[in-house]
C-alpha cells in the first residue's frame, strides 16, 4: 500500500525545467546549426525534451497527474522551440 502524502512536493519545477531545457536547446541549435539542418535538429532536441519530461516526471514519484505533466511539459517546450524558431526563420529573411 501506498502512504498518503500530507504535503505533496511542488511539481510545477519539474515542467519549468523542461521549458528552461529546450530554450537553451533551441539556442544552441539555432546558434550553431546550418540553416538546411535547423529543422531536423529541433525536431531532435523535442524528442530529447519529451524524455527528459518523462524522467524528471518519474523521478518525483508521484503517480497523480503523471500524464498532465508530462503533457505541460512537453506543449511547453514545443511552443518554446517554436517561437525561438520563429524568431531564427524571421532573423534569416531579414539578413538575406
Amino acid at each position: 500500500m501506498s502512504e498518503i502524502e500530507l504535503v505533496p512536493r511542488r511539481t510545477i519545477g519539474g515542467i519549468i525545467a523542461v521549458w528552461v531545457l529546450a530554450a537553451i536547446a533551441g539556442t544552441v541549435v539555432g546558434l550553431f546549426v546550418p540553416a538546411e539542418w535547423r529543422a531536423a535538429w529541433l525536431t531532435v532536441s523535442l524528442g530529447a525534451c519529451l524524455i527528459v519530461a518523462f524522467a524528471v516526471q518519474l523521478w518525483y514519484g508521484r503517480s497523480q497527474g503523471f500524464t498532465e505533466r508530462v503533457a505541460a511539459s512537453v506543449l511547453g517546450a514545443l511552443l518554446v522551440l517554436g517561437v525561438l524558431s520563429m524568431g531564427f526563420a524571421l532573423a534569416a529573411v531579414v539578413t538575406g
